[in-house]
């Protein structure tokens, strides 16, 4: 079967299938009436006539819970009101054991569901052929789909409702503080069954998922093939860079070369433009088959110019399709009825108006116009609009790119080589060699097909995997970078699994919180390799290094968020019409706090980040993972940074707000990086 009758296919059967879920939507939600409010009411005054009113409050919580999931399929009243009085548990003692043993098999059935889940899409991740039909089929299947309506069918799922309350957000930061580690679990359980989603559709979010993934990881650009106006090529044969980590990365280094480093930055940028509006030819997307001129748009083969195919909507209908896939979580969410409150209220569980208000906070604030005219006075000319990636905040002379390559590469010639010397990594980051070796034993390094990634472990003692691009000539400085940003992510990973007094409470509150982590291995990867000068005032320029990447990430995240505001608003909107939108909150995000600083009035490059392409609303935990790296390393300044992590990750998934309270002593804010930049500034103009 060749790729395209095999898509065809496949979009014939999500469309049934999306027809499908929409009539057991509608019916799903006309069961969810069920248990009527009488019904409801009897059952709870008899259980509380029975128990006391010292377990009111859980019985109230608990059996409106169970009523709320309850279906016609489930039992009549009678059933539901006989369940339960025969499994509500009131003795103190009788919970804890309940509890565990939720606990233990929650973690045994997500821990071997994961590793199957991580095997079947190695095709699709790792080096290695080119990927089939039948691996995007596997790759695609999501082996637990049917876990949840299984927990439902054998009334795990309402014995866990009836007995571990839900708490809202709000309740969370009202009672919290005062919480046991044991009622943090507890709450956490009570996270766990809170709807109801039917297989079916969470097979499609995998698959739709997946394929966004799989859309993104070979969006390669064949750099030696792009050609300037006067038919030069810029850059070397055999660099291929994804889009648009690689591309971002590429710009970034070229601030180092003096001769024609503008030059290729323009051509860069020239690149993003055509892949956000999708006038880039189909065939120069992960192929080296065309000679291309990004400017004019010109497409070549052997000096002759040759008719190109515009991509055209194709990167918006991969977005559209997420939006579709993620709406359909709805109608389930009766607390998170939205995407945008599941990213927010429920995963970062920090409201969006709050962390709208940070990132309006710093990209208004006067620190913003400062840094930007000291940039300029650094390149020496006005800035443009790439130049939200100026990376060159460092004092004296930054190391060759080349060179950091050469080292990179002989020191690690392929994944292997990258695994053995993990633990010395952490040795050289403070920990002591016992426990550098007891962190990395569950850490393994594969080489990735996309950009790179770190997947975590759901089990205890399973392990987490590192992923990054290994080219033929061995790692280069890039991929090294990358690498040690994803293993800061395994490091927190697997302290996190294994070392937090309980599986409810394992991770961190939110990704922000793993990438922040991460931005503190991978701020270090210089002094790593061996190559950490002393840098007068390497404080202050981490700070500007820190508030710029802030301001960068954070105008990406408004577009992302807005865009999907917009989805909402406009759910029946083409590919073409999202396209439109896309690039209309770009420009108007960027007119509002880039246009006077970094020219290009109506600039659309906000809409270039991949995140908003395959990973639906995780770009704002980029720049909230920028404040609370900046806290923690403000935190962990004079102290052993491997003592520090240890002792903050241990917390667990406790909420944000909190967590950050024990770890720095303060919640999130964008105070300490705006008063550290203003110190910044005014030191290193002297």
């Amino acid at each position: 079967m060749n790729t395209r009758s095999f898509i065809a296919i496949a979009v014939t059967i999500t469309l049934l299938t999306a027809c499908t879920n929409n009539q057991d939507k509608k019916q799903d939600m006309k069961q969810a009436e069920f248990i009527t409010a009488t019904q409801l009411q009897a059952v709870i005054t008899q259980l509380k006539d029975s128990l006391g009113e010292a377990d009111a409050f859980r019985i109230e919580r608990g059996v409106q819970q169970v009523a709320a999931l309850w279906r016609e399929q489930d039992g009549n009243a009678d059933v539901f009101a006989q369940f339960c009085k025969s499994s509500f548990v009131a003795d103190t003692a009788a919970l804890f054991k309940l509890f565990s043993t939720l606990e233990r098999n929650f973690e045994v059935i997500g821990g071997y569901f994961h590793k199957m889940d991580v095997e079947l899409k190695m095709p699709l991740q790792l080096e290695g052929p080119d990927i089939t039909p039948v691996d995007m089929m596997f790759g695609s299947y999501d082996a637990s789909a049917h876990l949840t309506d299984d927990l439902y069918g054998n009334k795990i799922a309402f014995l866990t409702a009836l007995n571990f309350p839900f708490f809202s957000l709000e309740e969370k930061t009202e009672r919290g503080a005062k919480w046991s580690r044991r009622e943090w679990a507890y709450a956490r359980m009570g996270d766990r069954f809170i709807s109801r989603v039917p297989a079916a559709i969470q097979q499609d979010i995998s698959q739709t998922l997946t394929e966004a993934d799989a859309y993104i990881s070979d969006y390669n650009i064949f750099m030696g093939n792009l050609r300037n106006e006067a038919g030069e090529q810029l850059f070397p044969e055999g660099m291929k860079l994804i889009t648009h980590w690689g591309l971002r990365d590429e710009l970034k280094s070229n601030y180092a070369d003096p001769e024609r480093g503008l030059e290729k930055q323009r051509m860069i940028y020239r690149v993003m433009q055509r892949i956000i509006d999708q006038s880039i030819p189909r065939e120069v997307i992960n192929s080296g088959s065309h000679t291309w001129n990004p400017v004019t748009n010109e497409l070549f083969i052997d000096g002759d110019i040759v008719t190109g195919t515009p991509e055209d909507t194709h990167r918006y209908e991969v977005f559209l399709k997420n939006f579709h896939a993620m709406r359909q979580l709805d109608a389930y969410s009766p607390h998170y009825p939205t995407q945008l409150a599941r990213a927010f209220d429920g995963t970062m569980e920090v409201p969006q108006k709050d962390v709208e208000a940070l990132f309006v906070g710093l990209l208004s604030s006067p620190q913003v116009k400062e840094v930007a005219a000291f940039i300029a006075s650094r390149l020496g000319r006005e800035l443009e609009p790439f130049d939200i990636w100026y990376n060159g905040f460092k004092g004296g002379e930054g190391i060759p790119e080349e060179q950091l390559t050469a080292l990179t590469s002989r020191k690690y010639p392929d994944a292997k080589a990258l695994e053995k010397d993990l633990p010395n990594i952490l040795v050289k980051l403070g920990w002591k060699p016992e426990r550098a070796k007891e962190i990395t034993s569950l850490i393994t390094v594969d080489a990735s097909r996309g950009a790179g990634h770190a997947w975590g472990a759901a089990m205890r003692n399973d392990v987490a995997r590192l992923r990054t691009r290994i080219g033929e000539n061995g790692m280069d400085y890039k991929g090294y970078n990358i690498a040690v940003h994803e293993f800061g992510h395994n490091v927190e990973q697997t302290i996190t699994m294994n070392d937090v007094d309980y599986y409810m409470l394992n991770g961190v509150p939110n990704t922000s919180f793993t990438e922040a982590v991460a931005f503190l291995f991978q701020k270090r990867d210089l002094e790593l390799l061996g190559l950490k000068d002393s840098n007068p005032g390497e404080e202050h320029w981490l700070a500007l290094s820190s508030f710029w990447s802030a301001y960068e990430i954070m105008g990406v995240s408004l577009v992302d968020i807005r865009v999907w505001e917009w989805l909402y608003a406009h759910p029946d909107a083409t590919a073409a019409e999202l396209k439109e939108a896309v690039i209309a909150i770009a420009k108007e995000v960027w007119n509002s706090y880039y246009a006077g600083l970094l020219g290009g009035k109506d600039e659309m490059l906000l809409g270039i980040y991949s995140h908003m392409i395959d990973n639906p609303l995780y770009l704002p935990n980029y720049p909230m993972g920028h404040l609370i790296d900046f806290q923690i390393e403000q935190q962990v300044k004079g102290k052993n940074l491997a003592k520090e992590i240890d002792r903050m990750c241990r917390q667990g998934s406790i909420i944000p707000q909190l967590w950050m309270q024990h770890a720095v002593g303060s919640p999130i804010s964008i105070d300490p990086l705006l008063s550290a930049t203003a110190e910044a500034l005014a030191a290193l103009k002297q």
